[in-house]
């Protein structure tokens, strides 16, 4: 006896869908969070903090790039973040299409900034 198909044939997008947004929001976390416990050791076990120690650890290359990596996984975090609260909440398109646009554009100018401030451009 065959088995009978009831209902509509459905498509499944498959076990993987999301999974690269939940990924990428753990990892971007994650350097996240090693980025401040790096800098909170700089800042705890060296002294007193003031402008020079300050301008100091920001001024070598590798503390720069680290810095530079966290933003930009900053910037990630916060567009996985934004477009999916944008998708569930927003329900109009045109609406939800000019707050994304907002939002890349806010976000590429946040990046830019970054770069000026770090490499002093």
């Amino acid at each position: 006896m065959a088995a009978k198909n009831f209902g509509s044939k459905r498509v499944v997008v498959g076990a993987h869908y999301g999974l690269r947004d939940w990924l990428a929001q753990r990892i971007t976390a994650a350097l996240m969070a090693l980025f401040t416990f790096v800098l909170l050791a700089l800042i705890l076990f060296g002294g007193e903090l003031n402008y020079e120690r300050w301008a100091g650890i920001f001024s070598k290359q590798w503390m720069r790039l680290l810095t530079f990596s966290t933003i930009v996984a900053l910037l990630i975090h916060a567009w996985v973040g934004m477009r999916d609260i944008l998708m569930d909440y927003v329900h109009g398109v045109l609406l939800r299409l000019c707050l994304q646009v907002a939002t890349l554009v806010w976000l590429v100018g946040c990046g830019g900034w970054a770069v000026q401030v770090l490499w002093r451009l």
